[in-house]
């Protein structure tokens, strides 16, 4: 049977998660974003734990646990540190999970016990400089030259670029703007001609490693091939219906982390004898706040037991992470005014929550493609 958010499996990964977190990535979380250092090494610590492959059935190393379980992990890392949060995100559903959706049986032995437990990191690769929702018309291209496909290209915003080991790669292997045009792959980080670009220097998740990869007559096996040819697309449309829950699981664990930061210090911050939380104007901002993450952890956690239940999820896998990542500034924002000038220095969490929040409503789809994702979903009834 499958475990629930309410089992006691939960609430001992909960602790687990919540633990791991504050003893090993709390007390670094602002050197690391200052010095924008990946701490690759604290990923095959979590790895060690299951937690870089919590998707992943056992029998390839991984921890076979359920949607519900892994929103629990992301949220509890995102409430310490959202770089940290987005990493392992990224590496669970987007890299690993693609291989073990839609990889063979030998590319599921060959490449996920390394993945799982952290050894490897994983990147997954489909946005380009000029296409980022408009996916159809790719510049990076494969061309089949005998048993090989020779890639030429470049890909950007791409989480762990410099740094993973495997790389699921989108290229368009058919003429721009025809359905069916593209194709994934799996390509090894020592293959002649894909290399690491340029780093990017961001807002916020600044410890949350983001740079360009390039292809320049990169030649890999058609073994390395995903499935069909022509069917990447639709195999990226799934694996991001169950990147929109990671990524409303990290807006989730954001956003509790700068209001639990707020509702603490307006219960110690003392103004006119009184603390600052007894006033309506603050105690208002608190309950707004509540309600909206409550809100947005039921919208998640209906969108977790979709998947747990393979139905058809495009839309409220949208819809919770619209809404989440959405709160997560509004909640981020809020937590800054609740501190004052102080909000506003490094020497208080909250300017990082801030800074951070921003990306969920951007990554995976940006707010205005959820609102059209659901439009359609809606429409379609």
């Amino acid at each position: 049977m499958q475990m629930t958010h309410t089992s006691d499996l939960a609430l001992e990964i909960r602790q687990m998660a919540r633990d791991f977190a504050r003893k090993n990535i709390q007390p670094h979380v602002m050197e690391w974003d200052e010095a924008q250092k990946f701490p690759i090494d604290l990923f095959h610590q979590l790895g060690e734990l299951g937690m870089m492959g919590v998707l992943v059935p056992e029998k390839y190393g991984g921890a076979g646990l359920g949607y519900h379980e892994y929103k629990i992990i992301i949220e509890e890392i995102a409430k310490v540190c959202g770089s940290i949060g987005l990493s392992v995100a990224a590496h669970n559903s987007l890299c690993t999970n693609h291989i073990l959706t839609f990889g063979s049986e030998d590319q599921k032995q060959q490449y996920l016990p390394d993945l799982a437990s952290g050894q490897h990191i994983g990147a997954w690769a489909l946005t380009e400089p000029n296409t980022g929702s408009d996916a159809g018309n790719m510049k990076c291209v494969a061309s089949k030259e005998g048993d090989n496909w020779v890639i030429n290209g470049t890909k950007c915003w791409i989480t762990h670029g410099i740094s993973a080991g495997t790389v699921v790669l989108l290229a368009r292997t058919g003429p721009a703007h025809t359905k069916d045009n593209c194709t994934a792959f799996i390509i090894e980080r020592d293959t002649p001609g894909f290399k690491a670009g340029k780093k990017e220097n961001k807002l916020g998740m600044r410890a949350s490693e983001t740079a360009e990869i390039i292809f320049d007559n990169c030649i890999v096996s058609d073994r390395q091939r995903m499935g069909e040819v022509g069917e990447g697309f639709r195999q990226a449309m799934t694996i991001l219906d169950g990147g929109r829950i990671s990524i409303a699981a990290l807006s989730l664990g954001i956003a509790k982390g700068a209001f639990e930061a707020a509702l603490s210090y307006s219960q110690e911050r003392r103004q006119f004898d009184k603390p600052i939380s007894s006033f309506q104007g603050i105690s208002f901002k608190l309950a707004d706040m509540a309600t909206e993450i409550d809100a947005a952890d039921l919208l998640i956690q209906r969108a977790c037991q979709m998947k747990e239940d393979h139905s058809h999820l495009t839309k409220e896998s949208a819809m919770a992470k619209y809404y989440a990542s959405e709160v997560a500034v509004r909640t981020a924002t809020e937590a800054v005014q609740i501190f004052g000038g102080y909000g506003y220095t490094k020497d208080f969490p909250v300017e990082k929550y801030y800074r951070d929040a921003k990306l969920c409503t951007i990554g995976e789809g940006t707010s205005e493609i959820q609102k059209i994702v659901i439009a359609r979903e809606i429409l379609k009834a």
